[in-house]
């Protein structure tokens, strides 16, 4: 029986975490967030994780490519 990952587990509960270039990610709940990131959203099941970004991620670059095209984020 294959395992899966479960960073790719649609029964697991998430965050949306955020790093300091207003980048978002997945994480699993049951794993510590990272250094240098934030919850921003969750626990929650990973599909309300999924709708939140298509819902509020509007502009995938760093703020740093955007900043340096002179457009606002």
């Amino acid at each position: 029986m294959q395992q899966l990952n479960p960073f790719d587990n649609p029964e697991q509960d998430c965050y949306v975490v955020q790093n300091p270039q207003h980048q978002f990610s997945l994480w699993p709940s049951f794993n510590t967030v990272p250094s240098g990131w934030q919850a921003v959203f969750g626990p929650q099941p990973q599909s309300a994780c999924i709708a939140w970004l298509n819902e509020n991620w509007r502009d995938i670059r760093p703020t740093v490519a955007a900043t340096e095209r002179g457009e606002h984020v």
